[in-house]
């Protein structure tokens, strides 16, 4: 439950709950408790809806609208939030974002190389005592990279921000106003405000791209109804194929009329059977037809001929199936 009585939410309770799991686990490491008690405990956290709502997700002008609002207010930004939107980038990959990181050709697309993130958080929980610390990319391995083709837009707009803005010391791309991360406070009031000059009141009032994390939404969303190549979209992203169907499955649209066509196709296709011999579609190939015929033998040792059983005796018969290559044997 929240402080106010009402139910928390499945992702705040599954989290807040492998924590306090993990703390009971470290005090038995540390002999504080003899076994972690949190295993009794017959109860299941509420399983979390992963789908995301469409709803949340922005149209490509409704973007570009927040976008030109932001130039307005901080010019500086424009950038930061359409890595967001033309990469998919998390807020904090595109924080860790260094010139050394991206190819800018003067003209056509280019591209990203993702080393590494700035996350933030609490000052406690860092080594250098800051509340943003550099880490690798979210569930890779250290070292690992990501390689980001950007169209030509967001090379538009990174070239100019380099040419108005610069870098901070250390190569970074967007930075506070006293040269440290561009804190999470900073570019969420701007973000809100933009959007709520660009959308109006009405559509402010909804969840239509409430985050700036939204942006990376209707970014995939787009790119999947764009191309229909799961797997190349998630190797853009920095996520599973699995992870990306079952949070934008409602996202995709368009594809019913493609597809029913498709099935509609594959029914039309089939060659006509003889007169008098329906055909029998083979199993999981739709394109073959089994046509019955009749089942002939030939015999090796002769025409069979019916002859007294005598007792004791064995009689062997092979017999060659036409057409099937097939030697059988049998004894009475």
């Amino acid at each position: 439950m929240r402080l106010d009585g009402s139910p928390a939410a499945a992702n705040t309770i599954t989290r807040k709950r492998a924590v306090f799991r993990n703390a009971l686990g470290y005090a038995v490491e540390r002999g504080l408790l003899p076994a972690n008690p949190a295993g009794t405990v017959q109860w299941r956290a509420p399983k979390a809806t992963a789908a995301l709502s469409p709803q949340t997700v922005a149209s490509p002008a409704q973007v570009q609208a927040i976008l030109a609002q932001v130039a307005v207010m901080r010019p500086d930004l424009v950038a930061f939030f359409a890595c967001l939107y033309y990469a998919a980038l998390r807020p904090e990959e595109a924080l860790a974002l260094r010139r050394s990181q991206l190819t800018l050709p003067p003209r056509g697309r280019g591209a990203m190389i993702l080393t590494s993130t700035c996350p933030r958080t609490a000052s406690a929980w860092t080594s250098n005592g800051g509340p943003y610390e550099p880490r690798g990319l979210k569930h890779r391995p250290d070292g690992a990279i990501r390689i980001v083709p950007i169209p030509a837009v967001l090379v538009t707009l990174l070239r100019r921000h380099l040419r108005v803005f610069g870098t901070a010391p250390d190569g970074r791309l967007f930075r506070g106003t006293r040269g440290g991360p561009l804190s999470e406070s900073v570019y969420g009031r701007i973000w809100h405000a933009a959007r709520q000059a660009a959308l109006g009141s009405d559509l402010a009032a909804t969840g239509l791209a409430r985050r700036p994390y939204d942006l990376r939404h209707a970014a995939l969303s787009l790119w999947l109804n764009a191309t229909g190549a799961p797997a190349e979209v998630a190797a853009r992203a920095g996520t599973s194929v699995h992870v990306l169907e079952s949070v934008y499955v409602h996202c995709i649209g368009g594809q019913e009329d493609i597809i029913s066509q498709r099935i509609e196709n594959a029914l039309t296709t089939r060659s006509p059977a003889p007169r008098g011999l329906p055909p029998v579609a083979a199993s999981g190939s739709p394109n073959r037809l089994h046509r019955p015929e009749a089942v002939r033998y030939l015999s090796v040792d002769g025409p069979l001929r019916a002859a007294p059983h005598q007792p004791g005796s064995r009689k062997t018969r092979t017999h060659l199936r036409a057409g099937s290559g097939c030697l059988c044997r049998s004894e009475e």
